[in-house]
């Protein structure tokens, strides 16, 4: 599973083309953010990789969680996003 990671400056528009592309390689990717700015980035990615994926009639669905990341001697908490793609989208 590929491993994204999102920062307050990540732009959601090019972390939504990722989650995307991620997506069509692999039925899932994980998204993950440390801080209030990156999850907030994060969430807008989501939404708006959803309306890609709603082109070709597909959708995915995302189970949130708590990550521990080591930075330096430090234990961070984290947002981790496991972002899954269903295919037979029913409208």
């Amino acid at each position: 599973m590929e491993i994204l990671k999102v920062s307050s400056n990540s732009n959601p528009n090019k972390v939504a083309g990722a989650i995307a592309g991620s997506l069509t390689k692999s039925e899932k990717v994980e998204i993950q953010a440390i801080g209030a700015g990156a999850v907030n980035q994060a969430v807008k990615a989501l939404a708006v990789a959803r309306r890609f994926l709603e082109e070709s009639g597909k959708d995915l669905f995302v189970v949130p969680g708590f990550i521990e990341i080591k930075i330096g001697d430090d234990v961070r908490t984290g947002i981790s996003f496991k972002v899954f793609l269903e295919n037979n989208k029913n409208e």
